[in-house]
């Protein structure tokens, strides 16, 4: 799953966007302290599947700019980059939590994600819901649903592609899809 998704603003209902939040294991028991004080982390206490607990701090990028350069004067053995969002679109805990802007309200505060509820390129077929991450996948949905031939190869997200439900594949359905997902598109809220 992406880092950012685009989701429905609980205040506005426009298009917003969640980003997850991040989590770095706390070394040292005296460094717990300067996260659980620190403006810029939350602290928790986590625990494995071992059932070990460990400290953890939560560092919530879309609060601050969606980058890490308001992270200074770490304790010894920290770096801003500990919380930067995996290159593999992982996450470092399977958490649910980050936070969630809108441009139309201007909403700024963390948010837990009930995925796929809250996507706000969302459509229903027949009592089933597609969904797509964001703007970008959505276009390639939408085009890949409107093809004729739907060879993956010739889309973007093929791996997403690859998991649309038959019901939305059907020639019936197309033509009330894709008006649906234009409406998205454009802005239009459903």
């Amino acid at each position: 799953m992406p880092h950012k998704v685009d989701v429905r603003c609980p205040s506005c209902g426009s298009c917003a966007v969640f980003e997850f939040a991040e989590v770095e294991r706390i070394k040292l028991k005296k460094d717990v302290i300067f996260f659980q004080e620190s403006p810029l982390f939350d602290y928790e206490r986590f625990k494995d599947l071992d059932g070990h607990k460990w400290h953890g701090a939560i560092y919530y990028a879309g609060l601050h700019g969606s980058d890490l350069s308001a992270i200074r004067d770490l304790p010894d053995g920290y770096s801003p980059e500990n919380w930067a969002h995996s290159k593999y679109l992982l996450r470092s805990h399977g958490l649910d939590i980050g936070s969630i802007s809108c441009q139309k309200c201007y909403l700024l505060e963390k948010h837990e994600l009930s995925w796929p509820k809250e996507a706000f390129f969302s459509v229903h077929y027949k009592g089933k819901q597609m969904w797509a991450f964001n703007r970008e996948s959505a276009r390639s949905l939408r085009d890949y649903i409107a093809s004729g031939d739907r060879k993956l190869k010739n889309f973007n997200w093929q791996s997403f592609l690859l998991h649309i439900p038959s019901v939305f594949k059907q020639k019936k359905a197309r033509e009330h899809l894709i008006k649906l997902l234009d409406r998205l598109l454009k802005g239009t809220v459903l």
